[in-house]
């Protein structure tokens, strides 16, 4: 019997456990939840004699020592700075290893250590970064096994309500995601190439620079830039190409409105701000804006934004109650959190609502010199507020690769990133028999 300890059962962890469980009864497999509130996963899960869920605090080395020595394989759902710490232990005791998230700098650290051992540490398993990988690597390995070159590679990917669920929500977005990484989203410097230039978009203007992209079936989405799209030429073998930008998608509407808040300060985390447990959500858009004794709070944004008091932005802004006299209620809190618990009021999906998962792919490339351009889109829908699009899209790609280590299908070792046909053909091909395909269209 074959024994798998999963650290962490989360939002992203609902479809992982349940397709773990579903695998480990053909596969005669055991699963271990170490979760720091196993009462919170004991509700969702339901008693199984190959699931065992224990209390732990995973930035305790000691306390995860004997879990990750029992096991045989361990997966990683725990927040992204903690991996590191797995991955030593994991090193220590001769364990394979698996995370849904980017590799930081400590874990490439590990890559030679990983290898002498004969271990693989497989990161960036889960949707973006993960299914965004392997879906873009198998369509550039396909252009350049017909002879093509790459000249511009564009990747977005969201995640949104789906339309029923959209409804009366002017932003038409909810939180599927961790709250705190949509506040502090975009953060720092922007970097990518466009027609072979280098190009920069500071935070303060990151909002206002947006591209339009139509989804089949699906209507228009607007798309801003990530961080650092260069680092993307070397993880793809992509130093030819003349553009490569990736970025996130919202509706339109979405980043004009947002914008207000990077404008404001409002998604600042670097100071605490003052008396916030009886500040009021109106006290708090207003401690931004300039003195006036008698303006009232949403024509001083207004003006201040340059919008019309009856403009979308503002429906979107009053639909949040950002102007009411509700309290924050939040002690020594910084104004990127109060931000975040005004939003988790009207962000948090409803019991009858669905979440979206969208991506798209843009590939420009010549052939026997003829410029060419292909597009490639996944849509995945959730059942529910627990078996989100998002954990199934995290979940799926992260439960078939264990079921592959687990199998020997494997052979890589060291800190290894799911750009390789070895890992992407099997992991694409196991993820259409689970509806989660990407559709192709040829533009010219």
């Amino acid at each position: 019997m074959k024994n798998i300890l999963l650290l962490g059962a989360g939002k992203s962890s609902s479809v992982l456990i349940q397709q773990l469980l579903k695998d480990a009864a053909a596969e005669d497999w055991k699963i271990t939840i170490g979760e720091q509130f196993p009462e919170n996963a004991r509700k969702i899960f339901p008693v199984d004699a190959r699931l065992s869920i224990q209390q732990l605090n995973a930035g305790d080395a000691a306390a995860m020592k004997p879990l990750i020595h029992h096991a045989d394989l361990v997966i990683s759902m725990l927040p992204a700075l903690m991996h590191p710490k797995v991955a030593n232990v994991c090193l220590e005791e001769g364990k394979d290893l698996i995370t849904a998230s980017y590799v930081s700098d400590d874990m490439k650290k590990l890559d030679e250590p990983a290898k002498k051992k004969g271990l693989l540490f497989l990161n960036e398993m889960g949707v973006d970064p993960g299914i965004d990988h392997m879906s873009a690597m198998q369509v550039i390995d396909r252009i350049r096994a017909q002879g093509g070159k790459m000249t511009a590679f564009e990747s977005f990917t969201g995640g949104l309500l789906a339309p029923d669920s959209e409804k009366d929500n002017p932003w038409k977005y909810k939180f599927t995601w961790n709250p705190r990484n949509v506040v502090l989203a975009g953060q720092g410097i922007v970097k990518f190439r466009q027609e072979g230039k280098y190009k920069y978009i500071p935070y303060h203007r990151l909002f206002r620079r947006t591209e339009v992209i139509n989804i089949p079936n699906y209507g228009y989405f607007e798309g801003y830039a990530n961080r650092d799209s260069l680092k993307y030429l070397d993880a793809y073998n992509l130093q030819e190409v003349k553009t490569i930008y990736r970025g996130t998608l919202r509706r339109p509407g979405f980043c004009r409105t947002w914008n207000a808040f990077v404008q404001l300060g409002a998604t600042d985390d670097t100071y605490i701000m003052e008396n916030t447990e009886e500040m009021t959500y109106r006290e708090f858009i207003n401690s931004f804006l300039y003195y006036d004794p008698v303006a009232p709070v949403d024509l001083k944004l207004a003006y201040y934004m340059n919008w019309d008091i009856d403009s979308e932005e503002m429906h979107r802004m009053k639909w949040l109650d950002v102007f009411e006299n509700k309290k924050v209620g939040l002690k020594d809190a910084t104004p990127a959190q109060i931000l975040q618990k005004i939003l988790e009021e009207k962000w948090t999906l409803e019991p009858d609502e669905k979440d979206m998962l969208v991506m798209w792919h843009k590939f420009n490339y010549e052939i026997n010199g003829q410029a060419k351009e292909s597009h490639a889109y996944l849509v995945v829908v959730g059942e529910d507020t627990v078996h989100t699009s998002m954990a199934k899209t995290v979940g799926l790609p992260v439960a078939i690769a264990a079921k592959m280590l687990l199998q020997q299908k494997i052979s890589l070792k060291g800190v290894v990133i799911p750009t390789v046909k070895e890992i992407y053909e099997p992991v694409l091909r196991e993820l259409e028999k689970m509806e989660v395909k990407f559709e192709e269209k040829i533009v010219n």
